[in-house]
């Protein structure tokens, strides 16, 4: 099977509109239904129901969407992957990372790394909060650094280190006025945002709107929201409208070093191994306490 009239099958089905499945995919309405059909009889099934007025699914169809996204998406990946080793002499290593939010890990790994004998030149691509695995699964990223959990489907992964995280208050706040605070003390007139969430916002109140860190600490600063955050984030956001308390019963944040179980590359494996030697110094050195 041809990958080509399968995207053309994830357009209609996803569209259920041969008109707007052409014009997302970019070829006329005849030739889309045409490349349909030769699916339906390659295959032996039928996919679609076509009437005048409506497309829909039949249960094969329906069955057929799910593998068929897998599908692509793996082979969009390998294609990814091929590209980028192609367009570097050697190959390159795309690094996905939150930014500030790698235990403090990053520059002690990448300057161990490009000692290494398998190292080849790499890219750090800054992500939004969680955006690691999808981009790794995508093959737009070759190896991340994760706090855990995560989604790790298709992925494997190699604990790091683990750190207390503090929690980010409004200078003048309350709870600001205490030297070490419990979660029950937060609990008491804030929410979280979400189960698992490290947002807190008053009772009734809505998460504020931020699109990244900089944003989330003003929201912090301005009062609209408290929040948790791994101790070596706060060692790096020292603002005089912010105050860092820590919280004795809050979980730590844990880190880890994750890449795509279908992986296979030695610079990979390079930078796991170095990212995990990393972490044991960091380990034994211990961290500092915020206040």
């Amino acid at each position: 099977m041809e990958s080509r009239p399968l995207r053309y099958f994830v357009a209609v089905a996803e569209e259920l509109s041969f008109t707007r499945a052409a014009e997302r995919v970019g070829i006329a309405s005849p030739a889309l239904s045409r490349a349909i059909s030769g699916l339906e009889a390659e295959l032996g099934v039928r996919l679609l129901e076509r009437s005048t007025r409506r497309v829909t699914l039949t249960e094969t169809g329906t069955a057929l969407l799910t593998d068929a996204r897998g599908a692509l998406v793996a082979l969009d990946a390998a294609t990814q992957r091929a590209r980028r080793a192609a367009g570097v002499a050697g190959g390159k290593l795309v690094l996905a990372v939150k930014a500030d939010v790698e235990g403090g890990l990053l520059e002690d790994v990448l300057a161990a790394y490009r000692a290494e004998h398998a190292a080849v030149p790499i890219e750090v691509v800054f992500t939004g909060w969680r955006e690691q695995p999808g981009l790794l699964r995508s093959g737009e990223a070759d190896v991340a650094i994760v706090v855990e959990p995560f989604d790790s489907d298709g992925l494997d992964a190699e604990p790091l280190l683990s750190e207390p995280q503090v929690l980010a208050l409004p200078t003048g706040h309350p709870l600001a006025e205490r030297p070490r605070l419990r979660l029950a003390d937060i609990e008491a007139g804030h929410q979280q945002v979400g189960t698992g969430s490290h947002v807190y916002v008053r009772h009734g109140a809505q998460r504020p709107q931020f699109g990244d860190m900089v944003q989330m600490l003003r929201q912090i600063e301005l009062g609209r929201m408290l929040a948790l955050f791994p101790v070596s984030l706060a060692e790096r956001n020292a603002r005089p409208q912010l105050t860092w308390r820590s919280v004795d019963d809050a979980p730590e944040a844990a880190f880890a070093v994750a890449w795509p179980q279908s992986s296979q590359s030695l610079a990979v494996a390079a930078f796991v191994r170095v990212a995990t030697a990393v972490s044991v110094g960091r380990n034994s050195s211990g961290m500092a306490d915020v206040e």
